[in-house]
């Protein structure tokens, strides 16, 4: 083949996957918005598919207990003698006992694992950083276009953002904050969007033939994302918990393939319709009065420095400064952000628990509601002047961020 009819093709074929990833993009933001859905649960759609699932592992039908939070759930079941398999447990592995948790991940694993042939993917890719990955990430478009395969530009633009959004954004703190009952066997429902997604996607776009009883699986499990929370298969019952009443999230600057993170400046970033909740400020999951009720004698008693330096930005730097009379050793323009100021405080001892001070900077990005993020960074405490310690933060010294035209 000559090299012109080789363009030719690679155009063609670019145009095609460019028109199958902007309907991947369409198909992505339906899934996640599965995920943050706060409506009520579908109640009879997801028993429906749950019998279903039931009866592919020869088990009756179970009685359905709805639950207003994984919390409830936990309460519920804790005080059950055949309650689900924990998983620090080394039993559930014995041959002998085989519970309906263990056979529906037992089913799981193998639809996922002839999906995966199926479609010539991966739920686990294995990591790259080679510039193909990059581009794929960061400019999809053009990835395609110079010939990066469809596949690849899915595998970061649909799994791994479904997967940031939903399973690192919200499923993992939710089961940090359920602690103990976080090693039930279960599953997360409507968080549960990224693996089905995957599949489905890939489905829809034509790249994949599923047969007709994988296909009809894969539904039962899109289906539960569809129409509920958190739930819990045990023999007799199955627990399934509402989905979440309120999510509050936001897109952050370094959103590629929209991710979104929790945050909500005034309340819960989540919340149940039991009160159970959990609150958290520009993606960090955070206790209840860094949102609340922030104070400084709080702020100065918080062993982990990022929730402290979350309180300290959800009252502002310059409050802060006021409220806790930290003295300001010198100021000067920032030579890597002209317009803007550095300006260095004093943290004594007994307030930082160790010598350091403090830079308060200006950051050079412009966030997307037009302004620019005011933030604080500790440096050492022998630093007298802001430009030395904004090199430092970079590892530069004074005269090589002198030399910055514009830092980010």
């Amino acid at each position: 083949m000559n090299a012109r009819k080789r363009r030719v093709e690679i155009l063609r074929d670019s145009s095609v996957a460019l028109a199958r990833w902007q309907q991947a993009i369409r198909l992505r933001a339906e899934w996640l918005s599965h995920g943050l859905s706060c409506e009520p649960a579908e109640r009879d759609a997801a028993q429906a598919a749950i019998t279903k699932l039931y009866a592919l592992i020869d088990a009756k039908p179970p009685e359905f207990v709805w639950v207003d939070s994984p919390a409830k759930a936990y309460e519920l079941l804790a005080g059950r003698a055949d309650a689900p398999i924990d998983l620090t447990s080394p039993m559930w592995t014995q041959s002998d006992m085989q519970p309906v948790a263990i056979r529906l991940a037992s089913l799981q694993g193998q639809l996922r694992h002839r999906l995966e042939q199926r479609t010539g993917s991966s739920l686990d890719p294995p990591w790259s950083a080679t510039g193909s990955s990059a581009l794929a990430r960061d400019h999809p478009e053009e990835a395609l276009r110079t010939g990066v395969r469809l596949p690849e530009v899915l595998d970061v633009g649909v799994l791994d953002a479904l997967r940031l959004s939903l399973r690192d954004g919200l499923a993992v703190p939710l089961r940090a904050k359920l602690g103990r009952g976080s090693n039930l066997l279960g599953w997360r429902g409507q968080h549960d969007a990224p693996w089905v997604a995957h599949f489905d996607i890939r489905r829809r776009l034509g790249m994949a033939l599923l047969g007709p009883e994988e296909a009809a699986q894969l539904e039962m499990w899109a289906q539960i994302v569809r129409s509920c929370g958190w739930w819990w298969p045990l023999a007799d019952i199955c627990v399934v918990a509402e989905r979440t009443s309120a999510v509050s999230v936001e897109t952050s600057a370094a959103s590629r393939h929209g991710e979104v993170r929790l945050h909500n400046a005034t309340g819960p970033a989540v919340r149940f319709a039991d009160g159970w909740a959990l609150h958290a400020w520009h993606g960090t999951v955070v206790p209840a009065w860094v949102i609340e009720d922030p104070a400084v004698e709080r702020i100065l008693a918080e062993r982990n420095v990022e929730v402290r330096r979350c309180a300290i930005e959800r009252i502002g730097w310059q409050a802060y400064l006021d409220r806790a009379g930290l003295d300001l050793i010198a100021a000067a323009p920032d030579p890597g952000n002209p317009g803007c100021d550095l300006r260095l405080y004093d943290l004594p001892p007994q307030l930082w628990g160790t010598p350091a001070r403090l830079l308060l900077a200006v950051n050079g990005s412009v966030e997307r509601d037009g302004h620019r993020r005011r933030y604080g960074l500790t440096v050492p405490a022998d630093l007298d002047d802001p430009v030395a310690a904004a090199g430092w933060s970079y590892g530069l010294t004074a005269h090589q961020y002198r030399q910055l035209l514009r830092r980010t």
